[in-house]
């Protein structure tokens, strides 16, 4: 099954807590505190891989979580860090962010790409003696990974571009020029997906040729299977448009080469630019009137121009000969650069916004970003109660339960948790 499209969703591990844990040894006073560091929680990374062609692995599963980092532990033991997530996609797929659409990576390339940061895992009580504050009964949470919805799209990686209306020949042209073996029968969308071939030259001269089936009038709009595979061409440097010049199925080769080329330009403007190719395709079956009347339509244009017979490969050696040597003058197969700017990791650092209402007597706090601070917070020690108070002092929420009216003995409610205001 050939998919060429794909939605998920893709998390890095949260780093670990950082560990509340004492010195315990005997004939060792006042050990101290050696609360280890939380580990770092996976990154997801993105690896091209050859061996495949389809993105149909992704089709029933969503979900794409790396691991994450473990709570750090007595003896200043640090937790160990999550394990990266490693998806492997085909040669060419860009990965957008859903919601913004914008290219976060184009993998193209050998080179492993992290889409998706892991979290930084949290000090522990060691980091927190001072003077003053010798027994800290209280760490720093582990940060939450990155979090993104993505769509995966595959964009083939081929030099040339074979369009043409359905049953031109363009499977049996690439079979005959490479060894790519496509379903050949005499009836309309025979092929239904792109079919990459390598046209070899000479030992040291190659290059890559798709097939882009199901091209008909009002692709670029959805009509056929054009609309699907119209993408494919997006890359290629080079365009061979095949039109059977014998108007065997009843077509007008003028016609035909037109429509074609008004569907490429209505799906890119960019991709109706690219250098072009025409092959008039079934030679052996139109007069010498047919060909020399297209023939004088094509030139006019300015472009290149073949005699090709597909079936019996008449014309097919000149026209791989010159593509090769068109292609050495043009740029290389075209890679997308990011657009997408991850928010800043650290933001949950930064970021703390809140909000207070008051209902009934009660003022209802709501700051998202306390949840991991609240979480190591111990209510029944006093230090961790006074850390606990100095991050709602300078984090500004005491100013604004004050500037509501808030008064001693009243009830303030925090994540769910209720304890009375005291100043």
């Amino acid at each position: 099954m050939f998919v060429d499209r794909a939605k998920i969703k893709i998390k890095a591990g949260d780093g670990g807590n950082g560990a509340v844990s004492f010195h315990r040894e005997k004939y060792v006073a006042n050990g101290g505190p050696d609360g280890g560091d939380g580990g770092r929680g996976g990154d997801v990374i993105f690896v091209a891989d050859r061996s495949m062609d389809t993105l149909v692995n992704f089709r029933y599963r969503y979900k794409f979580e790396a691991q994450n980092g473990q709570p750090g532990a007595g003896r200043r033991c640090s937790g160990k860090s999550g394990e990266d997530l490693v998806i492997r996609v085909p040669y060419g797929t860009v990965v957008r962010e859903l919601q913004s659409g914008q290219i976060m990576a184009d993998i193209s390339t050998d080179e492993p790409v992290v889409l998706a940061h892991g979290g930084r895992g949290g000090a522990g009580n060691q980091h927190f003696a001072t003077a003053t504050r010798q027994i800290p009964r209280f760490a720093k949470p582990g940060l939450p990974g990155e979090c993104f919805e993505v769509t995966l799209e595959l964009k083939l990686l081929a030099d040339v571009g074979l369009v043409g209306f359905p049953n031109v020949g363009k499977s049996t042209f690439i079979s005959v020029v490479s060894a790519a073996r496509p379903k050949i029968a005499n009836y309309h969308f025979t092929t239904l997906q792109p079919v990459l071939g390598v046209v070899k030259i000479d030992e040291e001269t190659s290059f890559v040729m798709a097939d882009i089936p199901g091209l008909v009038e009002g692709a670029s709009e959805g009509i056929g299977l054009g609309h699907d595979f119209l993408r494919h061409v997006e890359r290629c440097r080079l365009v061979l448009h095949l039109v059977d010049v014998s108007g065997s199925e009843g077509r007008d080769p003028v016609e035909d080469f037109e429509l074609i080329n008004r569907e490429l330009a209505n799906f890119s403007a960019e991709l109706a630019e690219q250098p072009q190719i025409v092959l008039a395709n079934k030679c052996d079956l139109a007069t010498e009137e047919q060909i020399a009347a297209f023939q004088a339509y094509i030139e006019e244009k300015g472009l290149p121009f073949f005699r090709v017979s597909a079936a019996t490969t008449q014309g097919a050696r000149e026209v791989v000969q010159y593509a090769a040597r068109r292609l050495q003058e043009l740029p290389p197969v075209k890679r997308y650069q990011p657009e997408f700017v991850a928010p800043d990791p650290n933001a949950a650092l930064t970021d703390r916004s809140f909000t207070v209402r008051v209902e009934n007597g009660v003022f209802y706090v709501d700051a998202p970003w306390m949840e991991p601070v609240f979480s190591v917070v111990n209510p029944d020690d006093y230090e961790s109660m006074q850390y606990f108070q100095r991050v709602l002092r300078s984090s500004g929420i005491i100013d604004k339960l004050e500037e509501l009216g808030v008064k001693e003995g009243d009830t303030v409610d925090l994540l769910g948790f209720q304890f009375d205001y005291i100043r």
